[in-house]
């Protein structure tokens, strides 16, 4: 959320998803320096989405940071109807998700960050499978990547100069 002169918080019609605060620690000389790190899935429930992660001494410094890098990280999501076009796999480090469309009334059937992720996105029928890491900066970050390779039949013909119908046969 944004922030009027003063200091209250203006709604701009984002869905803010905290996914997880971490503590850091820091040994020097004088003993060990606490920081917080957290990371933040931001959308607008209608096909754009972002993720992004700050680190701060303080948990609100670190959320406030990881809302302003993903505002700046949205992206647009093809997607047809409630779902998504096709079949995908995201990957990231050694984590990778498997995004499949599902039928109308299915929900969004996906655990934890990766929920989250899709909810901010606007999915309402969806199946995943994550495999390789339970890591939540992991699992986000293979979400984002797999929504990001998604195409339209439609962006598909585009990008070949020909029509819809000749691209499905």
């Amino acid at each position: 959320m944004a922030r009027e002169n003063n200091n209250r918080p203006v709604n701009d019609g984002l869905c803010k998803k905290l996914i997880a605060v971490n503590r850091i620690t820091k040994v020097v000389k004088g003993g060990r320096k606490m920081r917080f790190s957290a990371i933040v899935v931001i959308g607008d429930e209608n096909g754009r989405v972002g993720c992004g992660s700050g680190k701060a001494n303080e948990v609100p410094e670190a959320i406030e940071k990881a809302t302003a890098q993903a505002k700046r990280a949205m992206r647009k999501v093809s997607l047809v109807g409630t779902t998504i076009p096709h079949t995908v796999v995201g990957k990231f480090g050694r984590g990778s998700v498997l995004m499949m469309p599902a039928a109308e009334g299915t929900g969004v059937i996906a655990g934890g960050p990766v929920r989250a992720v899709m909810e901010a996105a606007g999915i309402k029928n969806i199946r995943t499978k994550s495999h390789g890491t339970s890591n939540p900066v992991n699992m986000v970050k293979a979400v984002i990547a797999g929504l990001n390779e998604l195409k339209t039949v439609e962006e598909v013909a585009a990008l070949r100069g020909k029509t819809a119908e000749e691209v499905l046969g």
